[in-house]
């Protein structure tokens, strides 16, 4: 039986496929960059970077990176439901790589993501631009099946506009930043919460199983608890296996209404306007007025159509007829009076959705 909320220690080629096919809803994987970096890199005042330079991030060639990216995307494939999606964060260093072999293994590219660091590393040499952001890249494993987007969520979480593809979030620092006993970073690359916040409430529900290939210090299990989703870490290196079970020890899960999203209209039951008329909410006889300048109004018939001067239909028929459109929602254009003003009939609507949760 698999065993969730846990961090598996060693490859995760190996680990990944050991575990049984289609495990998971969602996949991030932060992989290494291969930064190909040459020498030690200091500031104007001689004191080094503290740059990326671990073992785990080198590789002899841009065939091994390949070769290396097509074997870890291949395996996380076969853990991937029909219905996952995967995210995959990286540089230039690297993201045009994982791209193409993304779309070599068959996975479909929804969106790349800019995240936009609003405190980026300067650039100490200045023979190049300021490096100042990054790129996920969002994709499904199979495009002719239903994937989960909150698209109402993400609306919610930017005041109510439309969540753009770059992502203004500050890089990990201060508190958030975790260190060894040394004093030190635990880990060079360590990603900051609000970024994986994002990514789970975009594209996932409470519950679902998310596996992070690449697990690290363990943003992707702390993240994942405190929201109430299931998670898988693989980790090679012992050390950050530890401190990523010592951190997520210490997550505070949320309660289970707290956890939920604001879900898409797609998915809300489908309520017949025929339901509002027969459950006397707006009895037959009722005049509704159309909105807008153009003073329109259409009488409720008793199964659920609407009758105007000269036409009968549905709520979306007759709206467009009086407006003269091929389409509308009448849900949004008619509205009855109630305390003396005119409400859209939507609301009706919501009420008897809220009946049926």
């Amino acid at each position: 039986m698999l065993k969730l909320d846990q961090v598996i220690e060693g490859d995760c080629i190996e680990r990944m496929r050991a575990l049984p096919e289609g495990c998971a809803d969602l996949v991030f994987a932060d992989p290494p960059y291969n930064m190909q970096l040459r020498g030690e890199l200091r500031r104007p005042d001689q004191s080094k970077v503290d740059a990326v330079d671990d073992h785990w991030d080198q590789f002899g060639s841009f065939g091994d990176y390949d070769h290396f990216t097509r074997e870890w995307l291949s395996a996380a494939r076969h853990v991937l439901k029909d219905t996952g999606t995967i995210w995959v964060i990286g540089s230039y260093h690297n993201i045009f790589r994982v791209g193409s072999t993304l779309q070599d293994l068959g996975f479909w590219i929804l969106n790349d993501v800019v995240w936009r660091k609003t405190n980026p590393m300067p650039n100490f040499k200045g023979r190049r631009f300021t490096n100042a952001h990054e790129t996920l890249i969002w994709a499904t494993k199979n495009p002719k099946q239903q994937y989960t987007f909150n698209y109402e969520a993400m609306k919610a979480l930017n005041d109510e506009l439309q969540m753009r593809s770059d992502w203004t979030i500050p890089i990990c620092s201060g508190h958030e930043r975790l260190k060894g006993d040394d004093g030190q970073k635990a880990h060079s690359t360590q990603k900051p919460e609000a970024l994986l916040h994002r990514v789970l409430v975009a594209s996932t529900k409470p519950g679902d199983v998310v596996l992070d290939p690449f697990f690290g210090s363990g943003t992707t299990g702390a993240v994942a608890k405190r929201l109430g989703r299931r998670f898988i870490g693989i980790e090679r290196e012992k050390t950050y296996a530890d401190v990523a079970r010592a951190r997520i020890r210490e997550v505070v899960p949320a309660d289970e209404d707290a956890v939920k999203v604001t879900s898409s209209k797609r998915a809300e039951p489908r309520i017949p306007f025929g339901w509002v008329v027969e459950r006397g909410l707006l009895p037959p006889g009722t005049v509704l007025h159309g909105q807008g300048r153009k003073k329109t109004s259409a009488k409720v018939r008793a199964d659920g159509t609407l009758i105007c001067a000269d036409a009968t239909g549905s709520i979306h028929r007759i709206g467009a007829h009086v407006q003269g459109l091929d389409a509308c929602n009448g849900w949004t254009f008619w509205q009855f009076e109630m305390n003396g003003a005119l409400v859209p009939i939507d609301v009706l609507r919501q009420r008897l959705r809220a009946e049926l949760v």
